[in-house]
């Protein structure tokens, strides 16, 4: 599975952003497509992630409310839309694929991960 991450970049505090990923390969049906950003100096931190089904999701604190993220199963594609970004939203967003259950945040049960896209939140 490959996964190509883009969408990424500029944008003023309280803009939007909407990110993709396109999987390609033969990804599984049974499978979780996550986010995950890190910046600079952190440590790489869970964003958001949609299980295989389609009908959940999950979302850090820090992006709650904020945040919506999806997948069209028939495009292998998976989004993250982003609302009133703010400057500690900045960091480099990776998309993420994984076979398993449960412990979705925690980065390395996924398997795969995109080349990531920048996102930078200016005050």
């Amino acid at each position: 599975v490959q996964l190509q991450a883009f969408g990424g970049g500029l944008v003023q505090a309280g803009g939007s952003l909407r990110l993709s990923c396109a999987a390609s390969g033969r990804p599984s049906s049974w499978h979780n497509m996550g986010w995950f950003r890190q910046a600079p100096g952190k440590d790489r931190e869970f964003v958001a992630v949609v299980i295989w089904s389609g009908m959940s999701t999950y979302y850090a604190d820090s992006v709650k409310g904020r945040s919506t993220i999806s997948r069209d199963n028939a495009k292998n594609t998976l989004y993250l839309q982003m609302n009133s970004l703010k400057p500690e939203d900045t960091a480099v967003y990776y998309c993420a694929y994984g076979d398993f259950s449960g412990s979705y945040s925690t980065a390395a049960l996924y398997a795969y991960w995109g080349q990531g896209t920048l996102v930078t939140v200016s005050s």
